[in-house]
């Protein structure tokens, strides 16, 4: 864990899968930058690591290894769930169908992407390891801003406004 805490950085960054020329994941590029707190947690160790004691206007390209990113994919996150729990009016609710990624919650209410692998009569069997399991990922960008966290922020856990995880 850092020794830079409480403070909020907004960074813009493209996601790669492997290195710095690997097919893009995901970007801030024409969005919001994203903005995390800083020492709580929030983000991948290792993203955390490599931008918390850059300033603004600094730029980075980092790569980081599948383990200590998303983790290894596992089989004991492939699971079965009752069928009944994605009905609507008795018929599968919009969205539920082999290959979707849809929203299911934990028992501590965040939220996890799971996959559809297949409908059953009675069972959906879905896969919960997260998209970028045994991704192996790089991530280049600059920071944009650098701030002291809010008392609500530090309250909450989280930053609020423009590009903060709003949990």
């Amino acid at each position: 864990m850092s020794e830079v805490t409480n403070k909020v950085i907004s960074v813009s960054y493209n996601l790669h899968k492997d290195t710095a020329e690997g097919e893009m994941i995901e970007s801030t590029e024409g969005k919001e930058p994203l903005a995390f707190l800083s020492g709580v947690g929030q983000m991948i160790p290792d993203f955390e690591a490599n931008v918390v004691n850059l300033n603004v206007g600094d730029t980075f390209s980092f790569g980081i290894k599948s383990e200590n990113a998303y983790g290894k994919r596992s089989e004991d996150a492939i699971i079965e769930l009752d069928k009944a729990m994605f009905l609507d009016e008795g018929k599968l609710a919009e969205g539920i169908e082999e290959g979707k990624i849809v929203p299911l919650q934990d028992q501590d209410g965040r939220v996890v992407p799971a996959k559809v692998l297949e409908i059953g009569e009675e069972k959906l069997k879905m896969d919960v390891n997260h998209p970028l399991a045994d991704q192996d990922l790089h991530f280049t960008g600059n920071v944009v801003e650098i701030r002291d966290a809010t008392k609500e922020e530090l309250d909450h856990g989280h930053v609020h406004g423009p590009g903060g995880h709003e949990h």
